[in-house]
């Protein structure tokens, strides 16, 4: 039997209990970590180690330890099982704002990336912002054809508004956000910047488009 149909068949065979389905649906949007996803669920924590156990041999998810609190580890389901299992949740906003700490590399790239892939307004901010854009992505932004002339850092509290969807692409501003900045969605994207490489910037780069590509074509305007 070949070997694609035998990876298909136990991704499959993981996605049989209602529970790990359950889990899968929850991921598709961002990342969760192990704890999130019980509460989200109403699984105990047992149940939850255990069944993120068999996904993960299934290859359906993936585990990151948080760049932030070190003691976090964050769940996230793998490209490549995506798009045979998951299909986005429609979800209404009416702005999206990317969230980063320094606002200077992976929430600005989000942005110019969304405004490509959706017509819902889209903001960039940080959660304490550096002085100015990184040059790395400045530089990954040209080489994809996106317009970084405008790209200015900015505080999150000036940004934000009551109705906008926050997505925090790094686990510091996700940690960092407070309980009423709400709703939002976590990506545990990995800071380009300690590595400053463009392979590092690149990386950063195709993770997010990947992600933008799946949830905006399911994000709609909210009527509100």
């Amino acid at each position: 039997m070949n070997t694609e149909r035998m990876r298909r068949a136990r991704v499959h065979a993981a996605l049989g209990d209602p529970a790990r389905l359950a889990i899968v649906d929850t991921l598709v949007a961002g990342d969760a970590a192990p704890g999130e996803l019980g509460a989200a669920l109403d699984l105990p924590t047992n149940l939850v180690a255990h069944h993120l156990k068999v996904l993960e041999d299934a290859g359906v998810v993936a585990r990151t330890r948080s760049e932030g609190d070190k003691r976090r580890t964050y769940v996230r389901l793998r490209p490549e099982a995506i798009a045979a299992i998951a299909t986005p949740v429609p979800t209404a906003a009416n702005r999206v704002v990317f969230v980063c700490t320094q606002n200077s590399a992976r929430s600005q790239l989000a942005a110019a990336i969304w405004s490509r892939r959706s017509q819902i307004p889209v903001a960039s901010a940080g959660t304490a912002p550096a002085e100015r854009v990184h040059p790395r992505a400045l530089k990954i932004a040209r080489r994809h054809g996106l317009d970084p002339a405008g790209w200015r850092t900015a505080r999150l509290r000036d940004v934000v508004r009551r109705d906008d969807l926050l997505i925090a692409v790094c686990d510091n501003a996700y940690e960092d956000l407070r309980p009423e900045e709400r709703p939002r969605l976590h990506w545990s994207i990995p800071d380009p910047a300690p590595v400053d490489t463009d392979a590092a910037f690149e990386a950063a780069y195709t993770d997010l488009a990947g992600r933008i590509d799946r949830l905006a074509p399911a994000l709609t305007r909210s009527t509100r």
